[in-house]
């Protein structure tokens, strides 16, 4: 019997086959579209391993610019490429990945005419393409919003994320992105990457309420969305709640694709957690398998100088410093080599090159962080007059704070201008009169500046110490040695002074503190009719080891 392949029975079979294996198709792409969403990159590159229809090219094309592939995004986009809507659009995105605005333009406005402006999914593709570009002029990406809300007959949340998206593109976007969430969310309350987005947007704002909400809402939608637990990570550490940060990153690894990248991540988020030992064992693991990674190849050396090896630190600075590119070179860069080169015996060296990076940098919030670590850097060299004046051109604009004061109260005593030290001394307990600290080193300044205490200059800043200092039980540890000192002055005052009587019971107190105390046992001692009388005031001791 001859082969007839029009024949019904055939023809029939045929067309069941192939749509079975477009719904095959279809449905590897939307595995693959989901692990994407996840950051799952490498499940989503072996599902779309497996088939090469155009829609599978075009979201391999997706994947590697999720994972800054920009050149490997285009060439995927490229395969994608026809004349077809959806091959036109892959074009523009092949060209907008190598930063062709204009040329992308006209592949999408090419693709919008051949469906005579009238099929919402290639607009809403279309404005995916900018919402995952960095363009940052988002009027054209707008105009396809538009024509596919025009088209659309209720809100559809996929164009909506997109939408918000693209407004993040902006600086002032943010309420304009939240309001197309909330508008994502309201057409499908169901919808988890929305809330998602929300809860990342809320982070940023530092409304953490409303954060915490979003995010969970994303996670009780879906158990498995382990970007949401990233994101809850960072509002907790942003919020200061370190233990419950780490914890809740913890549960975001567990749900994360393993990788070098999730590893790096971990790494990086036990830095700034300060598990500084546990972070450097993820950044060598990492180094291992990546070892030109160049943002763990910085962190080695952060982590490095934190847990205290500055020599390792130095040779790791140097080594990153050489290979990083100029415009991936960051203030902390400049903040931590100079740290380690100050701690590794190079002084001069690091502050060099600290006070370079300050005078170049263009971005007042980082040349701050430059300046604050260069006064620091003065004040480890003891060159008190250059801290000073970085202090008081701090201060002076308007930036400085209280912890700045002290700072420069503490330049000042380095400096024994101990009168201008008094002063600033004087200016933070006026603002901030609970800051026990502040009243001994008040006092210490003035018994600088009354050394044989015959003024009792520090006498009135001792006494409020120790009525701050014992009205805070719960920390009497904290202030042992300076009730110690604060006492051994008092009682010395008041026996050069030759009042026995009221010098006593502070000399008691300093042996309650310290039985071994041997001021206070000569002093008592003399109070009992011992003829030797302590040869200084015992005060002058502290002081000088301050």
């Amino acid at each position: 019997m001859s082969f007839k392949p029009w024949k019904k029975p055939f023809i029939t079979a045929f067309a069941l086959a192939l749509a079975g294996n477009t719904a095959a198709i279809a449905q590897n792409v939307q595995s693959a579209q989901r692990a994407i969403e996840l950051g799952r990159y490498s499940e989503a590159r072996a599902t779309l391993r497996s088939g090469d229809s155009p829609e599978a090219v075009y979201e391999m094309g997706r994947l590697y610019q999720f994972r800054d592939m920009p050149d490997s995004a285009a060439i995927y986009f490229n395969k994608a490429a026809s004349q077809s809507p959806l091959g036109m659009v892959a074009m523009g995105r092949a060209l907008l990945a190598k930063g062709e605005v204009s040329p992308a333009e006209a592949q999408f406005d090419a693709a919008v005419k051949a469906t005579k402006g009238k099929d919402a999914k290639i607009l809403t593709l279309i404005a995916q393409a900018y919402a995952e570009s960095d363009v940052k002029d988002i009027n054209k990406a707008l105009s396809y919003v538009k024509a596919a809300e025009a088209i659309n007959k209720k809100d559809e949340p996929a164009l909506l994320v997109a939408r918000g998206d693209i407004y993040l593109h902006t600086d002032q976007g943010g309420g304009e992105a939240m309001n197309s969430y909330d508008r994502a969310t309201t057409a499908n309350p169901s919808y988890a990457q929305a809330y998602y987005k929300k809860g990342v947007l809320s982070v940023r704002a530092r409304n953490f309420n409303a954060a915490r909400e979003n995010l969970n809402k994303a996670i009780d939608l879906d158990p498995s969305y382990a970007p949401a637990y990233r994101e809850l990570a960072d509002m907790y550490y942003y919020a200061g709640q370190y233990e419950l940060a780490l914890s809740t990153f913890q549960k975001y690894i567990g749900l994360a694709e393993k990788s070098t990248a999730t590893d790096a991540q971990y790494a990086s988020f036990l830095y700034l957690t300060k598990k500084y030992p546990e972070a450097l064992t993820e950044v060598n693991k990492v180094l291992q398998s990546d070892p030109n990674n160049l943002t763990m190849n910085r962190l080695r050396a952060y982590l490095l100088y934190e847990t205290g090896d500055y020599a390792q630190a130095s040779t790791a600075m140097d080594a990153y410093m050489k290979i990083a590119p100029e415009n991936k070179i960051i203030a902390e860069d400049y903040i931590y080599q100079g740290k380690t080169l100050i701690k590794a015996g190079r002084a001069e060296e690091g502050i060099a090159i600290v006070k370079k990076a300050a005078a170049s940098s263009t971005d007042p919030t980082k040349t701050e962080a430059l300046e604050n670590e260069l006064a620091q850097a003065y004040m480890a060299k003891k060159d008190y007059p250059n801290a000073i004046a970085l202090y008081k051109k701090k201060l002076a604009s308007g930036k400085g704070d209280l912890t700045d004061q002290a700072r420069m109260a503490i330049a000042f005593e380095g400096a024994k201008q101990y009168t201008q030290a008094d002063s600033v001394y004087n200016i933070i307990l006026t603002q901030k009169p609970t800051y026990v600290a502040g009243y001994r080193s008040r006092a210490r300044v003035n018994f600088n500046m009354d050394p044989d205490s015959k003024k009792g200059l520090a006498k009135p800043h001792y006494e409020k110490y120790i009525e701050m200092a014992s009205a805070d039980a719960e920390n009497a540890a904290k202030y042992r040695e300076g009730m110690i000192e604060a006492n051994n002055y008092l009682g010395y005052y008041h026996l050069q002074k030759g009042d026995k009587t009221a010098a006593l019971p502070y000399y008691q107190q300093v042996l309650a503190l310290d039985p071994a105390n041997k001021d206070a046992t000569t002093a008592i001692g003399i109070i009992k009719g011992t003829p030797k009388a302590p040869s200084k005031a015992p005060a002058k001791k502290a002081a000088a080891k301050k």
